[in-house]
């Protein structure tokens, strides 16, 4: 143990000390001292520079602004597309793509049906008019006892998927799903006046007859003219109105008997 202690003492005994460190370093000259020539360099170099890269800088004349805002042109709002408020910004209906005047435009085309109709108009996806059209049938059918909601959309589903296959075999362009559903149910409106004329009084006998045949031409002739302008298929009116009067006559059947 003695020994041990001995070797421990005599290991971390030294006579180094930090003046042998300066003459080590003033041993080199006096004319190129390394040491002060280090600490020379350390104290000249900018500690902001020192991992900088040099492409990193910026000069002077870059920046015009003030601390905490930056510089910006006049015009830089409107080069972003950026809108200040919400004054600029589209109504929420029109964002949802439902418009009051196509749907106006619509619904005097079907109850004109000698009107000619627009083709740009009539080849939307608009289905806020077919809607409330349904919900009005259902809704009269259901003041004369009938409960047929079940009736009326399931026929409109499958009639819309019928013309969308014809519709698709006779025209060259084609057409959607959309714009069949669109078409066929604007023009259930004079079927609404149907059911709203047998709220008042029985269907079933002879005038009633007469004004349900009525009302399926009135449907099936503005749903050609539709179809015909929207499409591009002049001279094929007829054949698209037999399609659409099967139809529409289903519906006068729900509405009579």
């Amino acid at each position: 143990m003695s020994s041990f202690e001995q070797f421990h003492i005599d290991f971390y005994q030294s006579n180094y000390t930090i003046e042998d460190q300066e003459e080590g370093c003033n041993s080199y000259g006096l004319d190129k001292n390394p040491c002060e020539s280090r600490k020379r360099r350390a104290e000249e170099q900018p500690a902001g520079r020192a991992f900088v890269p040099s492409d990193m800088l910026l000069s002077p004349q870059s920046y015009s602004g003030s601390i905490l805002q930056p510089a910006c042109s006049p015009d830089a709002p409107s080069q972003l597309g950026y809108v200040d408020g919400f004054d600029e910004e589209p109504p929420l209906l029109e964002e949802l793509g439902i418009n009051f005047e196509h749907i106006w435009q619509k619904t005097l085309t079907v109850l004109n049906p000698m009107k000619p109709a627009d083709g740009s108009i009539m080849n939307e996806t608009d289905l806020t008019g077919p809607m409330v059209f349904c919900l009005a049938l259902g809704a009269t059918l259901l003041m004369a006892g009938k409960v047929h909601f079940g009736y009326v959309y399931g026929m409109s589903a499958i009639g819309c998927l019928a013309m969308h296959a014809l519709l698709n075999l006779m025209s060259v362009s084609g057409v959607s799903h959309g714009c069949v559903a669109s078409v066929l149910g604007y023009c259930l409106l004079p079927m609404v006046i149907l059911s709203s004329a047998a709220v008042l009084f029985s269907l079933q006998g002879t005038p009633g007859t007469v004004l349900a045949l009525f009302i399926i031409g009135w449907c099936s002739l503005s749903a050609s003219k539709i179809f015909t302008s929207a499409l591009a298929m002049e001279g094929q009116q007829l054949l698209i109105a037999y399609p659409c009067a099967l139809l529409y006559g289903l519906f006068a059947l729900l509405t009579v008997f």
